[in-house]
Protein backbone atom coordinates (compact mmCIF):
# COMPACT_ATOMS: atom_id res chain seq x y z
CA UNK A 1 0.00 0.00 0.00
CA UNK A 2 2.59 2.33 0.94
CA UNK A 3 6.38 2.96 0.03
CA UNK A 4 8.65 1.19 2.69
CA UNK A 5 9.66 3.50 5.68
CA UNK A 6 12.64 5.93 5.03
CA UNK A 7 16.29 4.66 6.51
CA UNK A 8 16.02 6.32 9.74
CA UNK A 9 18.76 9.08 10.78
CA UNK A 10 21.78 7.80 12.74
CA UNK A 11 22.09 9.64 16.27
CA UNK A 12 24.52 9.55 18.60
CA UNK A 13 24.57 7.05 21.26
CA UNK A 14 23.93 7.54 24.88
CA UNK A 15 26.20 6.17 27.40
CA UNK A 16 24.87 2.59 28.47
CA UNK A 17 22.31 2.54 31.67
CA UNK A 18 24.02 1.13 34.75
CA UNK A 19 23.49 -2.55 35.66
CA UNK A 20 20.36 -1.78 38.22
CA UNK A 21 19.82 1.74 37.66
CA UNK A 22 16.62 2.91 35.57
CA UNK A 23 16.14 2.40 32.10
CA UNK A 24 18.15 5.05 29.73
CA UNK A 25 14.83 5.64 28.13
CA UNK A 26 13.39 6.82 31.77
CA UNK A 27 15.78 9.13 32.64
CA UNK A 28 15.63 11.31 29.77
CA UNK A 29 12.03 11.52 30.15
CA UNK A 30 12.69 12.78 33.81
CA UNK A 31 15.57 14.80 32.69
CA UNK A 32 12.98 16.67 29.80
CA UNK A 33 10.38 16.88 32.31
CA UNK A 34 8.43 14.97 30.17
CA UNK A 35 5.41 13.46 32.04
CA UNK A 36 4.40 9.93 31.73
CA UNK A 37 1.19 7.72 33.65
CA UNK A 38 1.81 3.98 34.53
CA UNK A 39 -1.62 2.46 33.22
CA UNK A 40 -2.85 0.10 36.14
CA UNK A 41 -3.35 -3.40 35.30
CA UNK A 42 -7.06 -4.95 34.39
CA UNK A 43 -9.08 -6.21 37.05
CA UNK A 44 -9.38 -9.82 37.04
CA UNK A 45 -13.11 -9.72 36.10
CA UNK A 46 -12.19 -7.47 32.81
CA UNK A 47 -9.09 -9.46 31.84
CA UNK A 48 -9.39 -10.30 28.02
CA UNK A 49 -8.59 -13.44 26.38
CA UNK A 50 -8.18 -15.44 23.40
CA UNK A 51 -11.33 -17.06 22.02
CA UNK A 52 -11.78 -20.64 21.75
CA UNK A 53 -11.76 -20.40 17.62
CA UNK A 54 -8.16 -18.87 17.53
CA UNK A 55 -6.88 -21.04 20.54
CA UNK A 56 -8.17 -24.34 18.83
CA UNK A 57 -6.40 -22.60 15.65
CA UNK A 58 -2.95 -21.73 17.39
CA UNK A 59 -1.88 -23.33 20.15
CA UNK A 60 -2.75 -26.43 18.77
CA UNK A 61 0.06 -26.11 16.54
CA UNK A 62 3.46 -27.63 18.07
CA UNK A 63 6.06 -25.29 19.79
CA UNK A 64 8.33 -24.95 17.11
CA UNK A 65 11.94 -25.40 17.58
CA UNK A 66 14.29 -22.52 16.40
CA UNK A 67 17.36 -23.71 15.42
CA UNK A 68 19.52 -20.38 15.16
CA UNK A 69 22.63 -20.32 12.58
CA UNK A 70 24.69 -18.00 11.59
CA UNK A 71 23.78 -15.53 8.91
CA UNK A 72 24.34 -11.99 7.44
CA UNK A 73 21.20 -10.90 9.09
CA UNK A 74 22.40 -12.34 12.38
CA UNK A 75 21.18 -15.62 13.29
CA UNK A 76 18.30 -16.91 11.20
CA UNK A 77 16.12 -19.99 11.28
CA UNK A 78 13.11 -21.51 8.98
CA UNK A 79 10.37 -22.55 10.70
CA UNK A 80 7.28 -24.98 9.01
CA UNK A 81 3.68 -23.46 10.07
CA UNK A 82 0.63 -24.92 8.50
CA UNK A 83 -0.76 -22.51 5.59
CA UNK A 84 -4.21 -23.16 7.06
CA UNK A 85 -4.45 -23.07 10.39
CA UNK A 86 -8.03 -24.34 10.08
CA UNK A 87 -6.18 -27.94 8.94
CA UNK A 88 -2.91 -27.85 10.69
CA UNK A 89 -1.89 -31.40 9.48
CA UNK A 90 -2.17 -29.95 5.56
CA UNK A 91 0.25 -27.97 3.02
CA UNK A 92 2.77 -25.91 5.10
CA UNK A 93 4.76 -22.68 4.43
CA UNK A 94 8.32 -21.72 5.46
CA UNK A 95 8.59 -18.98 7.71
CA UNK A 96 12.37 -17.21 7.61
CA UNK A 97 12.92 -15.78 10.80
CA UNK A 98 15.61 -13.82 12.44
CA UNK A 99 17.56 -13.20 15.53
CA UNK A 100 20.60 -10.37 17.11
CA UNK A 101 19.83 -11.72 20.61
CA UNK A 102 20.54 -9.24 23.61
CA UNK A 103 23.39 -7.46 24.22
CA UNK A 104 23.67 -7.58 27.67
CA UNK A 105 21.70 -11.01 28.31
CA UNK A 106 21.86 -10.73 32.13
CA UNK A 107 19.22 -8.53 32.06
CA UNK A 108 17.31 -9.66 29.16
CA UNK A 109 13.64 -8.79 29.24
CA UNK A 110 12.68 -10.95 26.03
CA UNK A 111 12.41 -10.63 22.81
CA UNK A 112 10.92 -7.70 20.47
CA UNK A 113 9.42 -8.38 17.39
CA UNK A 114 10.00 -5.75 14.52
CA UNK A 115 8.22 -4.88 11.12
CA UNK A 116 9.04 -2.31 8.63
CA UNK A 117 5.69 -2.47 6.71
CA UNK A 118 5.24 -2.55 3.35
CA UNK A 119 3.58 -4.56 3.23
CA UNK A 120 5.61 -6.99 2.06
CA UNK A 121 8.75 -5.21 2.65
CA UNK A 122 11.29 -7.73 4.89
CA UNK A 123 11.09 -8.12 8.68
CA UNK A 124 13.60 -10.94 8.74
CA UNK A 125 16.30 -8.10 6.90
CA UNK A 126 14.95 -5.68 9.63
CA UNK A 127 16.18 -6.46 12.94
CA UNK A 128 19.92 -5.54 11.27
CA UNK A 129 18.57 -2.50 9.73
CA UNK A 130 17.43 -1.60 13.14
CA UNK A 131 20.25 -1.83 15.22
CA UNK A 132 21.51 1.77 13.74
CA UNK A 133 18.89 3.58 15.81
CA UNK A 134 17.22 1.51 18.12
CA UNK A 135 17.60 2.72 21.90
CA UNK A 136 20.90 1.23 23.27
CA UNK A 137 18.35 0.17 26.20
CA UNK A 138 16.28 -1.77 23.89
CA UNK A 139 19.65 -3.03 22.29
CA UNK A 140 20.86 -4.05 25.51
CA UNK A 141 17.81 -6.04 27.07
CA UNK A 142 15.76 -6.87 24.10
CA UNK A 143 16.53 -9.72 21.51
CA UNK A 144 15.33 -8.48 18.17
CA UNK A 145 13.24 -10.81 16.19
CA UNK A 146 12.62 -10.42 12.47
CA UNK A 147 9.80 -12.55 10.28
CA UNK A 148 9.43 -12.50 6.27
CA UNK A 149 5.63 -12.89 6.29
CA UNK A 150 4.46 -15.79 4.66
CA UNK A 151 4.22 -15.18 0.84
CA UNK A 152 7.68 -12.77 0.84
CA UNK A 153 10.99 -12.33 0.81
CA UNK A 154 13.11 -15.30 2.19
CA UNK A 155 9.56 -17.45 3.47
CA UNK A 156 7.36 -19.48 1.11
CA UNK A 157 6.67 -17.05 -1.67
CA UNK A 158 3.38 -16.21 -3.83
CA UNK A 159 4.05 -17.26 -7.35
CA UNK A 160 1.19 -16.63 -9.51
CA UNK A 161 2.84 -17.06 -12.35
CA UNK A 162 4.42 -20.08 -14.14
CA UNK A 163 7.17 -18.16 -15.38
CA UNK A 164 9.18 -14.89 -15.21
CA UNK A 165 8.45 -14.40 -18.83
CA UNK A 166 4.49 -14.31 -18.12
CA UNK A 167 5.35 -12.27 -14.92
CA UNK A 168 7.27 -9.88 -17.16
CA UNK A 169 4.76 -8.95 -19.22
CA UNK A 170 2.43 -7.30 -16.81
CA UNK A 171 5.47 -5.59 -14.92
CA UNK A 172 6.47 -3.64 -17.32
CA UNK A 173 3.13 -1.58 -17.42
CA UNK A 174 2.61 -1.21 -13.53
CA UNK A 175 5.92 -0.93 -12.78
CA UNK A 176 7.38 1.11 -15.73
CA UNK A 177 3.48 3.06 -15.76
CA UNK A 178 3.35 3.82 -12.26
CA UNK A 179 -0.32 4.84 -12.41
CA UNK A 180 -2.33 6.05 -15.18
CA UNK A 181 -3.20 9.30 -16.28
CA UNK A 182 -4.94 9.39 -19.74
CA UNK A 183 -8.00 7.03 -21.14
CA UNK A 184 -5.70 4.85 -22.82
CA UNK A 185 -2.89 4.57 -20.16
CA UNK A 186 -6.02 3.65 -17.78
CA UNK A 187 -7.23 0.40 -20.23
CA UNK A 188 -3.78 -0.78 -20.53
CA UNK A 189 -3.16 -0.53 -16.87
CA UNK A 190 -6.41 -2.22 -15.65
CA UNK A 191 -5.54 -4.88 -18.51
CA UNK A 192 -2.34 -5.48 -16.91
CA UNK A 193 -3.59 -5.35 -13.37
CA UNK A 194 -6.64 -8.45 -14.61
CA UNK A 195 -3.91 -10.59 -15.62
CA UNK A 196 -2.31 -10.30 -12.93
CA UNK A 197 -5.38 -11.19 -10.39
CA UNK A 198 -6.30 -13.92 -12.96
CA UNK A 199 -3.12 -15.51 -12.19
CA UNK A 200 -2.95 -15.47 -8.51
CA UNK A 201 -6.55 -16.72 -8.67
CA UNK A 202 -5.20 -19.70 -10.69
CA UNK A 203 -1.58 -20.74 -11.10
CA UNK A 204 -0.93 -19.08 -7.53
CA UNK A 205 -4.18 -19.47 -5.74
CA UNK A 206 -2.79 -22.09 -3.40
CA UNK A 207 -0.52 -19.73 -1.50
CA UNK A 208 -2.29 -16.43 -2.21
CA UNK A 209 -5.40 -17.25 -0.81
CA UNK A 210 -3.33 -17.93 2.43
CA UNK A 211 -1.64 -14.68 3.13
CA UNK A 212 -3.82 -12.28 4.39
CA UNK A 213 -2.82 -10.32 7.58
CA UNK A 214 -4.52 -12.54 10.25
CA UNK A 215 -2.46 -15.44 9.01
CA UNK A 216 0.56 -13.85 9.57
CA UNK A 217 -0.65 -12.70 13.38
CA UNK A 218 -1.24 -16.17 13.78
CA UNK A 219 2.66 -17.10 12.63
CA UNK A 220 3.62 -14.32 14.83
CA UNK A 221 1.88 -15.73 17.74
CA UNK A 222 3.28 -19.58 17.18
CA UNK A 223 6.98 -17.37 17.04
CA UNK A 224 6.26 -15.65 20.12
CA UNK A 225 6.02 -19.17 21.84
CA UNK A 226 8.94 -20.56 19.88
CA UNK A 227 11.13 -17.51 21.67
CA UNK A 228 10.07 -18.27 25.09
CA UNK A 229 7.87 -15.09 25.76
CA UNK A 230 4.56 -15.46 27.40
CA UNK A 231 3.02 -11.92 25.85
CA UNK A 232 4.35 -10.17 22.51
CA UNK A 233 6.44 -7.35 22.68
CA UNK A 234 5.96 -5.83 19.46
CA UNK A 235 6.82 -2.40 17.38
CA UNK A 236 5.24 -1.95 14.16
CA UNK A 237 5.81 0.57 11.24
CA UNK A 238 3.47 1.88 8.89
CA UNK A 239 1.71 -1.40 7.46
CA UNK A 240 3.22 -3.05 10.13
CA UNK A 241 1.01 -1.07 12.42
CA UNK A 242 -2.13 -2.62 10.87
CA UNK A 243 -0.44 -6.32 11.37
CA UNK A 244 0.22 -5.10 15.15
CA UNK A 245 -3.56 -4.40 15.68
CA UNK A 246 -4.55 -7.29 14.16
CA UNK A 247 -2.48 -9.50 16.63
CA UNK A 248 -3.72 -7.43 19.66
CA UNK A 249 -7.59 -7.99 18.64
CA UNK A 250 -6.90 -11.72 17.99
CA UNK A 251 -4.95 -12.55 20.98
CA UNK A 252 -5.69 -9.88 23.45
CA UNK A 253 -4.36 -11.22 26.62
CA UNK A 254 -0.94 -12.16 24.81
CA UNK A 255 -0.13 -8.22 24.81
CA UNK A 256 2.81 -6.97 26.98
CA UNK A 257 3.44 -4.10 24.60
CA UNK A 258 2.47 -3.23 20.98
CA UNK A 259 4.19 0.13 19.42
CA UNK A 260 2.41 1.36 16.37
CA UNK A 261 4.28 4.46 14.29
CA UNK A 262 3.06 5.77 11.32
CA UNK A 263 -0.29 3.89 11.94
CA UNK A 264 -2.77 2.31 9.39
CA UNK A 265 -6.64 2.86 10.22
CA UNK A 266 -7.66 -0.65 10.02
CA UNK A 267 -11.09 -0.13 9.13
CA UNK A 268 -10.65 2.05 6.50
CA UNK A 269 -8.12 -0.86 5.50
CA UNK A 270 -10.77 -3.32 5.72
CA UNK A 271 -13.73 -1.46 4.92
CA UNK A 272 -17.30 -1.83 6.23
CA UNK A 273 -21.06 -2.29 5.42
CA UNK A 274 -21.13 1.39 4.46
CA UNK A 275 -17.69 1.47 2.68
CA UNK A 276 -17.44 -1.43 0.86
CA UNK A 277 -18.34 0.76 -2.43
CA UNK A 278 -15.01 2.96 -1.99
CA UNK A 279 -12.00 1.64 -3.13
CA UNK A 280 -9.36 1.06 0.12
CA UNK A 281 -7.16 3.24 -1.50
CA UNK A 282 -9.51 6.24 -1.05
CA UNK A 283 -10.45 5.33 2.52
CA UNK A 284 -7.08 5.33 3.19
CA UNK A 285 -7.09 8.97 2.44
CA UNK A 286 -3.05 9.05 1.87
CA UNK A 287 -3.84 11.16 -0.71
CA UNK A 288 -5.01 13.69 1.70
CA UNK A 289 -1.40 13.36 3.72
CA UNK A 290 0.93 13.66 0.66
CA UNK A 291 -1.34 16.72 -0.73
CA UNK A 292 -1.09 18.36 2.83
CA UNK A 293 3.06 17.52 3.19
CA UNK A 294 3.79 18.90 -0.47
CA UNK A 295 1.56 22.11 0.09
CA UNK A 296 3.59 22.59 3.35
CA UNK A 297 6.58 22.02 2.16
CA UNK A 298 6.43 23.96 -0.76
CA UNK A 299 4.72 26.99 1.31
CA UNK A 300 8.02 26.65 3.69
CA UNK A 301 10.27 27.20 0.83
CA UNK A 302 8.42 29.90 -0.39
CA UNK A 303 9.31 31.91 3.58
CA UNK A 304 12.91 30.30 3.76
CA UNK A 305 15.43 32.26 2.45
CA UNK A 306 17.58 29.00 1.56
CA UNK A 307 15.26 27.60 -0.78
CA UNK A 308 16.33 30.06 -3.52
CA UNK A 309 13.05 28.63 -5.65
CA UNK A 310 10.59 32.21 -6.38
CA UNK A 311 7.11 31.25 -5.99
CA UNK A 312 7.53 27.41 -5.59
CA UNK A 313 3.54 26.74 -5.68
CA UNK A 314 3.14 28.38 -8.97
CA UNK A 315 6.43 26.36 -10.48
CA UNK A 316 5.50 23.13 -9.21
CA UNK A 317 2.33 23.60 -10.98
CA UNK A 318 3.44 24.64 -13.88
CA UNK A 319 6.09 21.52 -14.09
CA UNK A 320 2.83 19.22 -13.91
CA UNK A 321 0.93 20.79 -16.33
CA UNK A 322 4.19 20.46 -18.87
CA UNK A 323 4.80 17.47 -18.37
CA UNK A 324 0.99 16.18 -18.27
CA UNK A 325 1.11 17.24 -22.15
CA UNK A 326 4.33 14.63 -22.62
CA UNK A 327 7.57 14.01 -21.15
CA UNK A 328 11.01 16.20 -20.83
CA UNK A 329 14.13 14.80 -22.64
CA UNK A 330 17.08 15.21 -20.45
CA UNK A 331 20.16 14.43 -21.78
CA UNK A 332 23.60 13.53 -19.69
CA UNK A 333 26.83 12.05 -20.40
CA UNK A 334 25.36 8.63 -19.97
CA UNK A 335 22.78 9.38 -22.72
CA UNK A 336 19.10 10.65 -23.01
CA UNK A 337 15.94 9.94 -21.15
CA UNK A 338 12.20 10.89 -20.68
CA UNK A 339 10.71 12.35 -17.59
CA UNK A 340 7.53 11.72 -17.67
CA UNK A 341 5.03 12.91 -15.33
CA UNK A 342 4.34 9.88 -13.35
CA UNK A 343 7.94 9.76 -12.69
CA UNK A 344 8.35 12.92 -11.68
CA UNK A 345 5.46 12.70 -9.36
CA UNK A 346 6.25 9.46 -7.95
CA UNK A 347 9.41 10.84 -7.13
CA UNK A 348 8.07 13.62 -5.29
CA UNK A 349 6.14 11.24 -3.23
CA UNK A 350 9.17 9.35 -2.12
CA UNK A 351 10.86 12.21 -1.58
CA UNK A 352 8.46 13.61 1.11
CA UNK A 353 8.93 10.51 3.30
CA UNK A 354 12.22 12.25 4.76
CA UNK A 355 12.55 15.68 6.15
CA UNK A 356 16.04 15.99 4.07
CA UNK A 357 14.00 14.17 0.66
CA UNK A 358 11.26 17.01 0.83
CA UNK A 359 13.79 20.24 0.69
CA UNK A 360 14.76 18.35 -2.79
CA UNK A 361 11.30 18.51 -3.91
CA UNK A 362 11.08 22.54 -5.22
CA UNK A 363 14.65 22.36 -6.58
CA UNK A 364 13.24 19.39 -8.40
CA UNK A 365 10.22 21.11 -9.88
CA UNK A 366 13.04 23.92 -10.38
CA UNK A 367 15.16 22.15 -12.15
CA UNK A 368 12.75 20.94 -14.53
CA UNK A 369 11.29 24.47 -14.92
CA UNK A 370 13.94 25.83 -16.39
CA UNK A 371 14.46 22.83 -19.25
CA UNK A 372 13.42 24.01 -22.68
CA UNK A 373 15.16 20.84 -24.68
CA UNK A 374 17.25 17.71 -24.26
CA UNK A 375 21.11 19.65 -23.69
CA UNK A 376 21.32 19.67 -20.05
CA UNK A 377 24.25 17.89 -19.00
CA UNK A 378 25.21 19.64 -15.47
CA UNK A 379 25.48 16.29 -13.70
CA UNK A 380 24.39 18.07 -10.18
CA UNK A 381 21.05 18.76 -11.79
CA UNK A 382 20.84 15.40 -13.92
CA UNK A 383 21.20 13.33 -10.63
CA UNK A 384 17.22 14.94 -8.82
CA UNK A 385 15.49 13.85 -12.08
CA UNK A 386 17.40 10.66 -12.06
CA UNK A 387 16.34 9.12 -9.15
CA UNK A 388 13.30 7.89 -10.34
CA UNK A 389 14.45 6.44 -13.71
CA UNK A 390 17.02 4.83 -11.79
CA UNK A 391 14.89 3.38 -9.01
CA UNK A 392 12.38 1.76 -11.42
CA UNK A 393 15.42 0.06 -13.21
CA UNK A 394 16.16 -1.18 -10.14
CA UNK A 395 13.00 -2.58 -9.71
CA UNK A 396 12.54 -4.39 -13.14
CA UNK A 397 16.11 -5.93 -12.58
CA UNK A 398 15.42 -9.45 -12.62
CA UNK A 399 17.55 -12.20 -10.30
CA UNK A 400 18.34 -15.54 -11.59
CA UNK A 401 14.52 -16.88 -10.36
CA UNK A 402 11.22 -15.74 -10.40
CA UNK A 403 10.92 -12.50 -7.83
CA UNK A 404 7.37 -12.05 -6.44
CA UNK A 405 7.79 -8.31 -5.59
CA UNK A 406 4.99 -6.89 -7.70
CA UNK A 407 2.42 -9.30 -6.90
CA UNK A 408 2.80 -9.54 -2.85
CA UNK A 409 1.31 -6.35 -2.39
CA UNK A 410 -2.25 -6.73 -4.19
CA UNK A 411 -2.21 -10.54 -2.63
CA UNK A 412 -2.26 -9.02 0.91
CA UNK A 413 -3.98 -5.67 0.42
CA UNK A 414 -6.61 -7.44 -1.74
CA UNK A 415 -7.65 -10.71 0.57
CA UNK A 416 -7.78 -7.88 3.49
CA UNK A 417 -9.93 -5.43 2.06
CA UNK A 418 -13.55 -4.91 0.73
CA UNK A 419 -13.90 -2.57 -2.46
CA UNK A 420 -16.10 -1.91 -5.46
CA UNK A 421 -17.02 -5.13 -7.88
CA UNK A 422 -15.92 -3.39 -11.01
CA UNK A 423 -12.84 -1.81 -12.20
CA UNK A 424 -15.00 1.44 -13.66
CA UNK A 425 -15.33 2.43 -9.87
CA UNK A 426 -11.51 2.94 -10.05
CA UNK A 427 -11.87 5.37 -13.06
CA UNK A 428 -14.99 7.33 -12.61
CA UNK A 429 -13.19 8.51 -9.05
CA UNK A 430 -9.73 9.53 -11.09
CA UNK A 431 -10.61 13.07 -11.87
CA UNK A 432 -12.15 13.44 -8.53
CA UNK A 433 -9.01 12.40 -6.35
CA UNK A 434 -6.75 14.45 -8.63
CA UNK A 435 -9.15 17.72 -7.58
CA UNK A 436 -9.37 16.58 -4.21
CA UNK A 437 -5.49 15.87 -4.14
CA UNK A 438 -4.02 17.66 -6.84
CA UNK A 439 -1.02 15.81 -8.67
CA UNK A 440 -1.61 12.95 -6.02
CA UNK A 441 -4.91 11.75 -5.86
CA UNK A 442 -4.28 9.04 -8.62
CA UNK A 443 -1.04 7.80 -7.66
CA UNK A 444 -3.04 6.65 -4.62
CA UNK A 445 -6.21 5.64 -6.22
CA UNK A 446 -4.72 3.18 -8.49
CA UNK A 447 -3.03 1.77 -5.80
CA UNK A 448 -5.81 -0.63 -5.63
CA UNK A 449 -7.35 -1.27 -8.53
CA UNK A 450 -6.29 -5.45 -8.48
CA UNK A 451 -8.40 -5.43 -5.84
CA UNK A 452 -11.81 -4.85 -7.75
CA UNK A 453 -14.41 -7.96 -6.86
CA UNK A 454 -14.69 -8.66 -10.98
CA UNK A 455 -10.53 -8.98 -10.58
CA UNK A 456 -9.78 -10.44 -7.05
CA UNK A 457 -10.09 -14.20 -6.94
CA UNK A 458 -7.50 -15.60 -4.18
CA UNK A 459 -10.01 -15.00 -0.94
CA UNK A 460 -8.52 -16.15 2.55
CA UNK A 461 -11.49 -17.40 4.15
CA UNK A 462 -9.71 -17.17 7.21
CA UNK A 463 -9.06 -13.05 6.98
CA UNK A 464 -9.75 -11.10 9.80
CA UNK A 465 -12.13 -7.91 9.43
CA UNK A 466 -12.53 -6.59 13.16
CA UNK A 467 -13.79 -5.49 15.32
CA UNK A 468 -10.44 -3.54 16.35
CA UNK A 469 -11.50 -1.96 19.96
CA UNK A 470 -10.95 -5.11 22.03
CA UNK A 471 -9.59 -4.70 25.42
CA UNK A 472 -6.02 -6.04 25.37
CA UNK A 473 -4.29 -7.13 28.69
CA UNK A 474 -2.01 -4.21 28.75
CA UNK A 475 -2.77 -0.51 26.53
CA UNK A 476 -0.85 0.00 23.26
CA UNK A 477 0.98 2.91 22.53
CA UNK A 478 0.13 5.21 18.85
CA UNK A 479 2.92 7.38 17.42
CA UNK A 480 1.25 9.82 14.61
CA UNK A 481 3.30 12.61 13.07
CA UNK A 482 1.86 15.78 12.07
CA UNK A 483 3.24 15.42 8.25
CA UNK A 484 3.28 11.97 7.51
CA UNK A 485 2.77 11.78 3.60
CA UNK A 486 1.59 8.27 3.42
CA UNK A 487 0.06 7.19 6.87
CA UNK A 488 -2.28 10.41 8.23
CA UNK A 489 -2.07 11.98 11.35
CA UNK A 490 -5.88 11.36 11.51
CA UNK A 491 -5.54 7.65 11.01
CA UNK A 492 -3.38 7.39 14.14
CA UNK A 493 -6.03 9.53 16.32
CA UNK A 494 -9.45 7.73 15.08
CA UNK A 495 -7.04 4.55 15.55
CA UNK A 496 -5.79 5.61 19.21
CA UNK A 497 -9.44 6.93 20.26
CA UNK A 498 -10.65 3.46 18.53
CA UNK A 499 -8.36 1.24 20.86
CA UNK A 500 -9.26 0.75 24.48
CA UNK A 501 -6.73 2.27 26.70
CA UNK A 502 -4.51 3.01 24.55
CA UNK A 503 -2.22 6.53 24.33
CA UNK A 504 -1.55 8.56 21.84
CA UNK A 505 1.69 10.17 21.20
CA UNK A 506 2.22 13.31 18.55
CA UNK A 507 5.80 13.90 16.50
CA UNK A 508 5.71 17.22 14.97
CA UNK A 509 8.77 15.43 13.07
CA UNK A 510 8.50 15.22 9.19
CA UNK A 511 7.81 12.28 7.06
CA UNK A 512 6.80 8.66 7.17
CA UNK A 513 6.44 7.64 10.87
CA UNK A 514 8.91 9.10 14.04
CA UNK A 515 10.49 6.53 16.10
CA UNK A 516 14.39 7.20 15.14
CA UNK A 517 13.54 10.59 13.88
CA UNK A 518 11.97 12.45 17.27
CA UNK A 519 14.43 11.65 19.55
CA UNK A 520 11.64 12.54 22.41
CA UNK A 521 9.34 10.23 20.51
CA UNK A 522 12.21 7.58 20.09
CA UNK A 523 12.55 8.45 24.29
CA UNK A 524 8.56 7.77 24.72
CA UNK A 525 8.50 4.68 22.68
CA UNK A 526 11.58 3.11 24.57
CA UNK A 527 10.22 3.67 27.73
CA UNK A 528 7.22 2.29 27.19
CA UNK A 529 8.61 -1.14 25.04
CA UNK A 530 10.73 -1.48 28.37
CA UNK A 531 8.70 -0.31 31.53
CA UNK A 532 5.57 -0.30 30.13
CA UNK A 533 5.43 3.36 30.62
CA UNK A 534 2.96 5.82 28.49
CA UNK A 535 3.48 8.99 27.87
CA UNK A 536 1.15 11.40 29.43
CA UNK A 537 -2.93 12.37 27.42
CA UNK A 538 -2.15 15.18 24.89
CA UNK A 539 2.24 14.42 24.92
CA UNK A 540 3.69 16.30 21.91
CA UNK A 541 7.39 15.80 20.90
CA UNK A 542 8.29 19.26 18.81
CA UNK A 543 12.39 18.16 19.11
CA UNK A 544 13.16 16.89 15.57
CA UNK A 545 14.87 19.07 12.57
CA UNK A 546 12.33 20.43 10.04
CA UNK A 547 12.59 20.87 6.46
CA UNK A 548 13.93 24.77 5.75
CA UNK A 549 13.64 25.53 9.80
CA UNK A 550 10.47 25.76 9.93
Amino acid sequence: MTPLPRARRARPRSPRTPRGRRTLASALLALTCLATVTVPPLAADAAPTTSARERARVDTVPTPTLAWEPCELGECATVRLPLDYDEPGGASVDIAVTRIPARDQSRRLGSLFLNPGGPGASGAAFPLRATEWLGEEVLDRFDLIGMDPRGTNGSTNTQCFPTVARLDRVTGTLVGMSFPVTEAEEKSFVHAARRLAKSCAGFGKEVASAISTAQVARDMDVLRRAVGDEQLTYLGFSYGTYLGQVYANLFPDRVRAIALDGVVDPTAWVGTDATAQTPMSVRMDSATATSKALTEVLRRCAASEACGVPDPQATFDRVAQRLLAGPVTVADPEGAYDVTYQMFITTVIFSLYSDVGAESVPALAAMLDELQSSDLTRDARVDLSRRYSRTAAASLRRAAGYENTLEQVPAIMCTDSRNPRSPAAWDALANTEDTRAPHVGRYWLWNSVYCAGQLWGAHDEDAYAGPFNTVTAHPLLVVGNLYDPATSYEAARSTARLLPRSRLLTSTNWGHTAYGISPCATAHVDAYLLDGVLPAPGTTCDDAHQPFGR
